[in-house]
């Protein structure tokens, strides 16, 4: 049958991570893949044991709540007040999510539609772009450059503010690592209340920094009157596959995300909303060997290409390393410099890297690495690279 697809899904590109995985399987084995963020870190045995422990509840095996457990959303207000002193009302100012690329998907169904606008980071996380072209709104870019830390500019959003319905920040940033202070978040804030537009802050790297931890932006006073933050377990406590996370701030913009959830799927497994609970109430023991090890990780590969030539800046946060292109690989003018980099990159070295400008049209120049290998594998790859490009 031809044209079985819905039209809305001509409006977006391919899935960056689809097509990476296309590739992979093209060259078969002997790859080491730092391409995707998924984390190859083990849970802790003890959160594990706590997991086993909530399958055994009868409860537990029937239909979950849309919102998720009253006692798991206390828990998350209860981790929210310990981690950034903000104060946060359970029942109205919490949800449960499946996952936080499924809430900022359906966030943005909720709230967006034809003739709306929402500004997207650029380069940025494909799901805030992709799903405003599937609410059918029109994504407006907002440029994330060198020469401003990969912040925003402020001046910019002001000019825009009246057309937005809605901004999409993620900071601590994917893929730029771009860490935001809490002066950003106030000033975001005081332009979303002047021009009247919503704000996502998706801050599910929040636990894996490497100097200061980074702010919330619900700890800016006048926050909870437009926005809301996502946050997740997955990188946190290395349980991507659980798929449990969170949603969190301005009740009213949680219950047009709640009525699209009731419409389409329902909350978390219960078993894991019990573990989840568990790990929020003991995450400093359990977030901080996962938050080492990626430290290691960030200083031995960045060591390792620094030592080859390849000048780079350590990120402060998340598991991402975002590497401006050799000077050689800028001057290539033919097609796009970073998936020609990520493609040599394959075959000269069998190392997967995600090409910047999957990312956006102002990630061109750029690759990131995702640090999901031990150490060893990550000299290994570090000395492919290192000489592969002694040779270019």
């Amino acid at each position: 049958m031809d044209n079985i697809f819905a039209p809305r899904l001509n409006r977006i590109p391919p899935y960056l991570f689809s097509e990476l995985d296309r590739l992979k399987a093209q060259l078969g084995r002997g790859l080491i893949d730092l391409g995707e963020g998924n984390p190859d870190l083990p849970p802790a045995r003890a959160l594990l044991a706590r997991l086993q422990q909530a399958l055994k509840r009868p409860e537990n095996h029937r239909y979950p709540t849309y919102a998720g457990k009253p006692a798991v959303r206390s828990r998350l207000a209860g981790w929210y007040h310990q981690r950034f002193g903000v104060r946060l009302d359970p029942e109205n100012e919490v949800l449960m999510l499946l996952g936080s690329k499924e809430g900022a998907a359906h966030l943005i169904w909720a709230l967006c539609g034809d003739g709306d606008q929402v500004g997207v980071t650029d380069p940025g996380y494909p799901v805030y772009f992709n799903n405003t072209l599937l609410a059918g709104a029109t994504p407006v870019s907002i440029p994330l450059e060198e020469k401003n830390r990969f912040l925003p500019d402020l001046n910019l959003i002001d000019r825009l503010g009246p057309r937005l319905k809605l901004l999409c920040l993620n900071f601590p940033g994917n893929p730029t690592a771009a860490v935001a202070p809490l002066e950003f978040y106030q000033e975001v804030v005081r332009l979303a209340l002047k021009h009247g537009f919503y704000v996502i802050n998706d801050n599910v790297y929040s636990e894996l920094w490497f100097d200061t931890p980074p702010p919330s932006i619900l700890q800016v006073p006048d926050a909870r009157g437009c926005a809301i933050e996502f946050h997740s377990l997955s990188k946190t406590f290395s349980i991507p596959g659980w798929r449990i996370g969170m949603a969190a701030g301005n009740p009213d913009i949680l219950r047009a995300l709640l009525k699209i959830k009731q419409n389409v799927d329902s909350g978390p497994f219960g078993a894991v909303q019990d573990a989840a609970a568990w790990a929020l109430q003991n995450y400093r023991k359990l977030a901080e060997p996962v938050r080492r090890a990626y430290a290691r990780r960030m200083k031995v590969f960045v060591r390792a290409l620094q030592s080859v030539g390849w000048e780079l800046t350590p990120p402060r946060a998340t598991f991402y390393l975002w590497a401006r292109l050799p000077e050689r690989w800028q001057q290539q003018v033919n097609g796009s410099r970073s998936f020609a980099f990520v493609l040599a990159l394959l075959e000269n070295c069998r190392v997967v890297a995600a090409p910047g400008a999957g990312f956006g049209r102002y990630g061109e120049g750029y690759i990131r690495f995702a640090l999901i290998a031990d150490e060893k594998r990550l000299r290994t790859a570090a000395r492919r690279i290192g000489r592969w490009l002694k040779t270019v």
